[in-house]
């Protein structure tokens, strides 16, 4: 395979082969619109390379992280007495 279809994005280090196959740091591979919902809308920097609306394509709910589950009491509970 060559190397020369892949783009680095200077700000968080990921890797895009051609038009929209990410390869996060860990994890499967992933697309642009699941790069820029968990990553790129936080960074808010300039010199991201996944900006374009019309690359990204359109983002559906599973390409966000869900939210995590709920501490249970026992947890709450010690983190309460740690603090």
């Amino acid at each position: 395979m060559s190397n020369c279809n892949v783009e680095v994005c200077p700000v968080c280090g990921v890797k895009i082969e051609g038009e929209d196959k990410v390869l996060f740091s860990c994890g499967p591979v992933g697309t642009r619109a699941r790069l820029w919902a968990r990553v790129c809308q936080y960074a808010k920097n300039p010199d991201c390379i996944n900006q374009n609306k019309e690359a990204i394509g359109p983002i559906r709910e599973k390409d966000f992280y869900s939210e995590p589950p709920s501490l249970s009491p026992t947890v709450k509970e010690k983190q309460r007495q740690a603090s």
